[in-house]
């Protein structure tokens, strides 16, 4: 283990990438066995390791859940005190999590029809043409 004021300074990963990479697989309930195992201040440190990296958020909010608001204020600072709120609010829905857009729907209507173009020449168009 890092010491934790450097692990947190340094962006260096407080677990092992292997430990790190169950917790990422990890379902729910996996995720809260893995995470019980790690000592709180390395805890806390990988939460907000992972709340740095945005594919890492979900993880992070995870972890947070079980880090106490003293242990993350105390190697975050105000990130740590903004992820401890994070943790704490209700799960969103899928729909908010796309920024409020409306999701993309694909018509199930059949294609319109299109009238081919009938490009007629007249006849000196068709002279220049045949002579050319």
């Amino acid at each position: 283990m890092f010491s934790s004021q450097n692990a947190f300074e340094n962006d260096a990963c407080p677990v092992g990438d292997e430990l790190l990479g169950q917790m990422y697989r990890a379902n729910p309930n996996g995720l809260s066995l893995l995470v019980g195992n790690v000592s709180p201040d390395a805890r806390a440190m990988l939460a907000l390791f992972c709340y740095k990296r945005s594919h890492l958020h979900a993880l992070a909010l995870a972890i947070a859940t079980s880090c106490t608001e003293r242990d993350l204020i105390h190697f975050g600072g105000r990130v740590g005190s903004t992820l401890y709120a994070l943790s704490r609010e209700p799960v969103r829905s899928a729909s908010s999590s796309h920024g409020g857009r409306k999701p993309i729907t694909l018509s199930t209507k059949p294609l319109s029809a299109f009238v081919p173009i009938v490009d007629e020449l007249d006849d000196e168009e068709l002279t220049e043409a045949v002579t050319a």
